[in-house]
């Protein structure tokens, strides 16, 4: 992964470039050149420990993907093909929360920062897996509890700043079926998420900028007052639902890449979510 050094210098000289009002044709070249070294930083230090890989976290969205609400979170319109018109294009109308996706501030909260306003810097975070898979596949409600953050860094020291924190529960293995929404008799869903005591000591004790998960919510299934989502988007912090391939990631040394779309007004979308090992 990316040194903290590395990183926070490629920020800095993009936010300051930014600030002095260059032309945005060398705005935009400044850009590119910060984008092309952070994968340059991660690399040379994958380098040197024998290899280097970028690892998908997205799922694939399509109309079949399940969503928390229930219904198809995308369609797509095609207009032209290329058998007639010699191009190929269509329309999608797609839900902002759907798929492997971001929420932004602004989901939950009154003032929040929108897809746009969320800074490019926060958007690419040193990552920790905490797996509690275990303790998943026997009970559908389990929560990622502070103590499970304790014993992740005896393990593996603390959680850098800036980082993001994954729940690794091994829900993606659900995904084709229903289990993945897991609702019960009375339509209440069942799967792990992350417990408010998490993310309040992650508020108050770590400089932590996102949260993300493989389920379909920061919150577990039966938490129907996502009290998560208040607390944590309230907080100005993003969360990203329904990670795929954590469970090739170690749990710490990979940069995450959050690829949001940068549309104006959105409380969320899908994203192209990658990690840097």
């Amino acid at each position: 992964m990316c040194s903290p050094h590395c990183i926070e210098t490629v920020k800095t000289r993009i936010a300051g470039e930014s600030a002095a009002g260059v032309s945005r044709r060398h705005f935009l070249g400044a850009a590119a050149v910060g984008a092309a070294a952070l994968p340059g930083c991660a690399l040379t230090a994958a380098r040197r420990r024998g290899g280097a890989r970028v690892v998908d976290l997205s799922h694939v969205l399509s109309p079949a993907f399940p969503t928390f609400f229930g219904a198809a979170g995308i369609s797509v319109e095609q207009l032209y093909n290329y058998a007639e018109h010699k191009v190929n294009g269509g329309v999608w109308h797609v839900n902002e929360h759907c798929g492997t996706h971001l929420d932004a501030p602004i989901h939950y909260s009154a003032a929040g920062a929108t897809n746009e306003a969320i800074p490019v810097g926060d958007l690419v975070a040193p990552l920790a897996v905490v797996d509690i898979s275990a303790r998943a596949e026997g009970d559908a409600d389990a929560l990622l509890v502070p103590e499970d953050l304790h014993d992740f860094e005896s393990a593996h020291g603390p959680i850098p700043a800036g980082a993001c924190v994954a729940m690794y529960s091994g829900w993606e293995r659900h995904v084709n079926g229903a289990k993945f929404r897991n609702t019960d008799a009375a339509g209440v869903m069942h799967f792990p998420g992350f417990h408010p005591d998490t993310t309040q000591w992650l508020l108050e004790e770590r400089e932590v900028r996102g949260i993300a998960v493989d389920t379909l919510s920061i919150d577990r299934g039966m938490d129907g007052a996502f009290p998560v989502h208040y607390q944590w988007l309230g907080a100005g912090r993003w969360g990203m639902e329904c990670a795929a391939n954590l469970a090739g990631l170690p749990a710490v040394g990979a940069t995450l890449i959050v690829g949001a779309l940068p549309i104006q007004g959105a409380t969320g979308g899908p994203a192209r979510l990658m990690a840097l090992v």
